[in-house]
């Protein structure tokens, strides 16, 4: 939360954003998060009888909901970021009318304010040719009762939470070794996923898309059966503008070698068979044994 609002009072309006024909979805989203985090988690967050008053009992904060910007709410109490999109009547597409989003790479929000779907998704490769068209179609037919969850992956060489371009020269770099990329070791890199949902709301009927960054070493993918072999191949075979849009090629090298390393070890302690056909896996998204690493992780 302290580095979230170190990034607002840096970046301001460049994240957080809302347009005024959009405020009834902010609410609408405020209170569709509190609801869910009072009756989650009890012990942490409560709302007065009277249900103007909320308590997070974690950052001993009380917050007035009457007199309070519903977006600032959920910034203040969520670690996550949030997107709402908007229907145009005139056109029939979605575009972006408020946003909180800290968690960027690449890019600021307010680039995006008030674009449509296809805009705001320019930098991704093969968007136009293979997926404008049918997103666009998918949006309108988004359902209330079927929210969507999905993950985005990525290698980075230091835990890049938020990065962007310099707002006066337009420059941005991505690497944290730029000009000295040769001085990357498997250590630095870390792999970046963000936990992402798409749903609409009831009443306003928005879509608001969240997400939020999680980032682990890479070398705990050591442990990991079957994840190293697959994530190598993914690093030596995928399409190379699609790789390059998820990791830089001096990352990707240093990650390919360790990944083959590993998936070597794996297969010399027989956890996976050498004559596996490389694939998704069975328990896709999980991996064999994941639960026993995960309670370890957990302390039972």
């Amino acid at each position: 939360m302290a580095t979230r609002r170190a990034l607002l009072a840096q970046h301001g309006s460049k994240i957080f954003f809302q347009n005024p024909c959009a405020s009834h979805a902010c609410r609408e989203l405020m209170e569709m998060v509190l609801s869910f985090l009072c009756k989650r988690y009890p012990q942490h967050f409560s709302l007065s009888s009277d249900q103007i008053l909320f308590h997070n009992h974690l950052l001993s904060t009380t917050t007035r909901l009457l007199q309070s910007d519903p977006l600032q709410v959920v910034f203040d109490n969520v670690p996550e970021d949030y997107a709402i999109m908007m229907r145009n009547e005139t056109d029939g597409l979605y575009y972006l009318r408020a946003a909180i989003v800290c968690s960027s790479v690449g890019w600021y929000a307010s680039q995006h304010r008030d674009a449509p779907l296809k805009s705001i998704h320019t930098h991704v490769p093969e968007y136009e040719s293979k997926m404008a068209f049918s997103m666009d179609r998918w949006f309108s037919k988004l359902s209330t009762e079927t929210p969507v969850s999905r993950c985005s992956w990525g290698l980075e060489d230091w835990e890049a939470f938020h990065t962007s371009p310099d707002s006066s020269s337009g420059k941005w770099t991505r690497s944290a070794f730029k000009g000295r990329e040769d001085e990357v070791t498997v250590g630095d890199i870390k792999l970046r996923c963000d936990a992402q949902t798409l749903r609409r709301m009831p009443v306003s009927g928005a879509v608001v898309f969240n997400f939020k960054a999680i980032f682990w070493e890479l070398e705990e993918l050591r442990e990991e059966k079957y994840v190293p072999r697959l994530l190598a191949k993914v690093l030596r075979e995928g399409k190379k503008e699609l790789i390059g849009y998820k990791c830089e090629e001096h990352v990707r090298q240093v990650a390919m070698r360790a990944c083959e390393q590993w998936a070597e070890e794996q297969a010399e302690k027989g956890w996976v068979p050498r004559e596996w056909e490389v694939g998704t896996l069975e328990e896709s998204p999980f991996f064999l044994g994941w639960e026993g690493k995960w309670r370890g992780e957990q302390g039972f």
